[in-house]
């Protein structure tokens, strides 16, 4: 447990790095190294690798090490250790965490001080886990690819020329780069699923309800989840179950450890799988998707029929309206969400440019907006304001929570028939950065495999499925509500295979 050191440290430095939540547990309980230790190698990765991938945006070395000053004390003691203690993650910089940075990637909130908690970042460190540092995202989770970060892009590790996803994109990068071992993202059209399928991870989209969202920046209150990316689907669930629960904090969160059935009871022999129901919606293969995207979906199908798994053709009627639909929604939500930025309260604020013709408050709240926000969060902003202004408000905002209703009324009727629904996560591998940024709707369709999960309000995952070159490609099971041990087992059974 010493601080020195030496050349056995060093090489045990090189790897931890690829340790699971549970090989580094098993390891911290055998004191073949201290959580010191394992913190300093971590945040000696971020120092060398983290310059060209940008995942971080605040690095929070005297919180890790405080934590893992008071794990390794547990240890010394002999004192049992929960599984997420000593595990290092990263945080998505629109979770607040009490003392740190949060600055949600826009300008505006540039120097906001969190002056709390988060409730799951509460239950992480009741948990033991050691937080690292606030990751890169999208500004205020608005974009699919983290370019739309006020502090530059995240890239890929797989491809530093490629985008990791969004809004995410900085957790994913952070863990598939081996500078964390997991790290929680916030999901409000796809951005966990996506960036764990770019980026070859598990990224678990919790259940609307699930998972508190209190102390989560809001960008659309009735869409944005906080989940989990994990290397692998049994450290998804550790986090998972860690950070699920009811908070009185969030009077939207629901007690689901009396919803969500063990999964031992779901599925623990391959009688079990083979009575399982797997269904593929035909809207989801249609002309578009790129043909490697296409012939790995099919393969990962191919392997669950080998289980013995009754794969069943299935149709989701409204699902082409989901994208449209989502839009309408979420830019209405984030424009209601984002009105309490004004330069005012918050961040950011034009009153202090000596430069700048300040007659009244008016000018104060439109010239902080305006130069605090990024072009796609004013973008959203507008059209929000628009869909819900009068005249307009029947004719959008109206209408598409009518078709949310028809959406939601698809998957009840599919669950009928099958267990799970698997679907590609998005229709091409991680596309080349500056690619589609100047087109909006381009950029937007990246999420059109996506948006209906948080439309419903359902629970999905995004698994690793295959590589087209280097890129990786996942696949989404999407389960009935509160069935995240159901869909995690079922990921669990094609991981292992």
């Amino acid at each position: 447990m010493a601080d020195c050191q030496g050349p056995q440290e060093k090489m045990r430095k090189m790897e931890i790095k690829n340790f699971t939540i549970k090989e580094v547990h098993q390891s911290l309980i055998k004191k073949e190294f201290s959580v010191i230790e394992l913190c300093r190698a971590f945040l000696a990765r971020v120092e060398s690798e983290d310059k060209k991938i940008n995942a971080f945006l605040t690095i929070t070395r005297d919180l890790a090490f405080s934590q893992a000053k008071k794990i390794d004390a547990l240890i010394l003691e002999g004192k049992e250790l929960p599984v997420l203690a000593g595990i290092p993650c990263a945080i998505k910089d629109i979770i607040l965490v009490e003392g740190v940075r949060c600055t949600a990637g826009s300008k505006i909130l540039g120097n906001y001080i969190a002056p709390y908690d988060a409730t799951v970042i509460k239950k992480l460190k009741a948990a033991g886990a050691i937080i690292l540092g606030k990751t890169n995202l999208d500004e205020f989770a608005m974009g699919s690819s983290t370019e739309n970060s006020a502090f530059g892009p995240t890239r890929n590790p797989h491809d530093l020329t490629r985008v990791p996803g969004g809004s995410s994109g900085g957790s994913a990068a952070a863990v598939a780069a081996n500078e964390c071992i997991f790290a929680l993202g916030s999901d409000t059209g796809g951005s966990i699923r996506l960036p764990a399928s770019f980026c070859g991870l598990v990224g678990l989209k919790p259940t609307y309800g699930a998972v508190s969202r209190y102390g989560l920046i809001a960008f659309a209150s009735s869409l944005d989840q906080i989940g989990p990316l994990a290397k692998t689907v049994e450290d998804a669930r550790i986090v998972f179950e860690a950070i699920s629960g009811q908070d009185e904090m969030d009077s939207t969160s629901i007690n689901s450890k009396f919803q969500i059935p063990n999964s031992k009871q779901i599925l623990n022999s391959k009688f079990q799988i083979r009575n399982l129901k797997i269904g593929v919606p035909k809207e989801y293969f249609v002309k578009g998707i790129d043909p490697e995207v296409e012939k790995i979906i099919k393969d990962a199908i191919k392997k669950y029929e080998e289980m013995g798994v009754k794969i069943e053709e299935i149709s989701l009627p409204h699902i082409e309206y989901a994208l449209p639909c989502y839009y309408i929604i979420a830019t209405a939500e984030a424009s209601a969400n984002l009105a309490r930025f004004d330069g005012i309260k918050y961040g950011h604020s034009e009153i202090r440019n000596p430069k700048s013709e300040i007659r009244n408050l008016l000018d104060v709240y439109l010239q902080s907006r305006e130069q605090g926000f990024g072009a796609e969060v004013r973008r959203r902003i507008m059209l929000g304001t628009y869909v819900l202004s009068a005249g307009y408000y029947d004719a959008y905002y109206l209408r598409a929570q009518k078709v949310r209703v028809l959406l939601k009324n698809d998957f009840a009727e599919a669950f009928k028939k099958v267990d799970v629904i698997l679907t590609p996560v998005s229709p091409i591998p991680a596309f080349k950065i500056g690619e589609k940024i100047d087109d909006p709707l381009k950029m937007y369709l990246s999420d059109i495999f996506t948006v209906s999960v948080n439309l419903a309000g359902l629970p999905a995952i995004s698994i690793p499925a295959g590589k087209v070159g280097n890129l990786p490609v996942g696949f989404q099971i999407i389960g009935r509500p509160f069935e995240e041990n159901k869909i995690l087992e079922i990921g669990k059974i094609f991981e292992q295979f």
